[in-house]
């Protein structure tokens, strides 16, 4: 349910929530869910994406702003979506650095970030029935499944893309289960995330530019369809997975969230510190590379860490710093909001 005050504090907070969100939906294996789930406003997320119905697209059509804007409750909405795009030009710029110089003390930040968010929703769960732990290992178990799998081969078909959007966006509203690693999974990673995304730039730069030549060229609009097929996808995903995960939630709380602790812990084996990637090869043995000259990531290769290693100790503790995080802001939430 929506909040129905918030102070200047609890406003700038979200804004940083939303940062983290959008950072972690944008790394392959990480779930913008979770933060929203162990952040404390998973609930309301859910519910005003449920707003987001026919009522509300007739009270923006027909004018009427402010009870539209009132109605999805816009202001949590909208300092959520200010600070995931900030993110994008901001923090997940600088996460793209330190995973390419740092990549294991990154994921081991968010090891322990995972891990600390597992103990605190647990801890404050309720009673474990056996119908629940059932619950729980079915999602363990999709979680890590999900991390095992062969990744397909890039599909430009337009159904195909419309199902990458709708499955893709789980990682938004779906704690533990990451869309960039799906699309990964799904083959579509560097299509939709990478190449379609550089190729709307493109043609925004050239429209200030006065340069609509773009119009006229048919790989350009093919991708340009794409990249529409797939945020379409993705909308029609959002709209109607928070509808289901909301109905879920009102009438089995107990069993969705037990479900939601499973794919959390499932998702462990994607962010496992210690892999190396496996990139896409060509047809020449050559590694692949996209539109941007990056090596086309295909998955991870994991292994055990060398115990008397220097560096395995520093993962140690970024493994710490991540658990201390969470404690720090689970600690902020229950002060912020005591029962």
């Amino acid at each position: 349910m929506r909040q129905a005050t918030r102070t200047f504090t609890d406003k700038f907070f979200l804004v940083l929530k939303g940062v983290a969100m959008g950072s972690a939906n944008k790394v392959p294996g990480i779930s913008g869910g979770v933060v929203a789930y162990v952040g404390g406003f998973y609930e309301e997320f859910i519910y005003s994406l449920q707003k987001i119905n026919l009522k509300a697209f007739k009270l923006l059509l027909t004018g009427r702003f402010g009870v539209f804007f009132d109605y999805i409750n816009g202001r949590f909405l909208s300092l959520l979506i200010l600070g995931e795009a900030l993110s994008y030009f901001t923090v997940s710029k600088g996460f793209d650095l330190l995973i390419q110089y740092y990549p294991i003390l990154v994921w081991a930040t968010f090891f322990g970030m995972i891990l600390g968010s597992i103990y605190y929703i647990s801890i404050n769960y309720g009673e474990w029935t056996r119908r629940n732990v059932l619950l729980l290992t079915t999602g363990i178990l999709i979680g890590v499944g999900t991390s095992l799998l062969d990744p397909a081969r890039q599909n430009t078909n337009l159904i195909f893309v419309f199902f990458c959007g709708m499955v893709s966006i789980s990682g938004m509203t779906l704690p533990g289960l990451s869309g960039s690693f799906i699309l990964i999974l799904l083959g579509n990673y560097v299509l939709l995330l990478v190449d379609s995304i550089n190729t709307f730039f493109d043609t925004l730069v050239a429209i200030l530019q006065g340069d609509f030549s773009w119009w006229y060229d048919p790989a350009h609009m093919d991708m340009l369809t794409i990249l529409a097929s797939f945020v379409l996808g993705s909308i029609v995903g959002l709209i109607s997975l928070s509808h289901l995960l909301g109905w879920t939630i009102k009438h089995y709380r107990n069993e969705t969230n037990a479900m939601i602790i499973g794919f959390i812990t499932g998702s462990l084996g994607v962010v496992w510190p210690w892999k190396k990637e496996v990139y896409q090869l060509t047809e020449t043995g050559k590694i692949a590379i996209d539109a941007s000259g990056k090596n086309i990531l295909e998955n991870y290769s994991r292994y055990w860490p060398e115990i008397n290693d220097t560096h395995t100790w520093m993962a140690f503790l970024m493994i710490i710093l991540g658990l201390l995080s969470v404690y720090l802001l689970d600690r902020y939430g229950k002060n912020q909001h005591p029962k």
